[in-house]
């Protein structure tokens, strides 16, 4: 390794943003761990850090738990490498597993981080909602047999939406200073076979979509009624809120940052349920 690189001197230094898709089943989440178990942290730095010749570390939009996927997480790092983007993009994924791939590289200026200054994030949950389980794209949605009436889980949706203290969608783990959130829109439609939720926010806490997706698929099962959901809300209890749904279904779908920064604006995914859903 360059042992040159030193990433408190500025003048060596150039930032990179990446956008970065990635199927999480593999993976013990985003966010390195002490333990050495696989993250997706941890394998997309060893790719970069073969290209740069040097260690990497990455800072990313929105930390995703253990099997929960992304297409379009943001992440930025620092190197002393010069390449083009498109050798940066060809040489990390020449060194990446085929479940992590780098979409698009480009410089920024120093001022940029991917977490802070990101002013919104978005995801989706997609559940496979028929009688007989879907061998393709298993691992790529959840599956539940019993009929959803989306017209009920979207009232309960309607619920959530606006700044609210969400303690009670909140896993035990979650480290967030605060659990007040602004909930922009939480949406769900079905597409065939799929329905999706689609939820967008100016931050989550640790399983906050899951959460809802358990209330919501609760609701829409006709196991409790769409009010519930304000109930779980107003309770600020994580032991009134259900059951927390499986991480197979959630994507993280995008970061939004200030149109200055102009950074690719993808499509938002995944790219099996097309560009028009909403």
């Amino acid at each position: 390794m360059n042992e040159i690189f030193d990433p408190e001197q500025p003048d060596y230094i150039h930032r990179l943003a990446v956008g970065v898709e990635y199927m999480g089943g593999r993976y013990s989440g985003w966010q390195a761990q002490a333990s050495g178990t696989p993250t997706v942290q941890t394998t997309l730095e060893t790719a970069l850090g073969q290209v740069a010749d040097h260690p990497v570390r990455l800072y990313c939009a929105g930390r995703t738990d253990a099997g929960v996927h992304a297409t379009a997480q943001v992440v930025h790092f620092d190197t002393a490498a010069q390449r083009s983007p498109y050798g940066w993009i060809l040489g990390t994924n020449t060194h990446l597993p085929k479940d992590i791939s780098v979409q698009w590289v480009k410089p920024m200026d120093h001022n940029f981080h991917a977490r802070f200054m990101a002013r919104a994030r978005r995801y989706r949950y997609v559940i496979y909602n028929h009688t007989i389980p879907s061998a393709v794209l298993r691992e790529g949605m959840t599956w539940e047999k019993r009929p959803l009436a989306v017209e009920r889980m979207q009232a309960a949706a309607n619920l959530l939406v606006g700044e609210h203290d969400f303690s009670a969608f909140r896993a035990a783990a979650c480290q967030a200073h605060s659990p007040i959130k602004t909930v922009y829109h939480c949406r769900v439609v079905r597409q065939g076979r799929m329905v999706v939720i689609d939820v967008r926010a100016n931050a989550f806490l640790h399983h906050m979509v899951r959460n809802f997706a358990g209330v919501l698929m609760t609701i829409g099962c006709g196991d409790a009624p769409v009010q519930w959901a304000a109930d779980v809300l107003s309770g600020r209890s994580r032991r009134e809120g259900g059951v927390t749904a499986r991480p197979d279904g959630l994507y993280f779908v995008g970061a939004e940052y200030d149109n200055a920064f102009r950074l690719p604006q993808p499509a938002v995914g995944p790219a099996f349920l097309g560009e028009h859903l909403w």
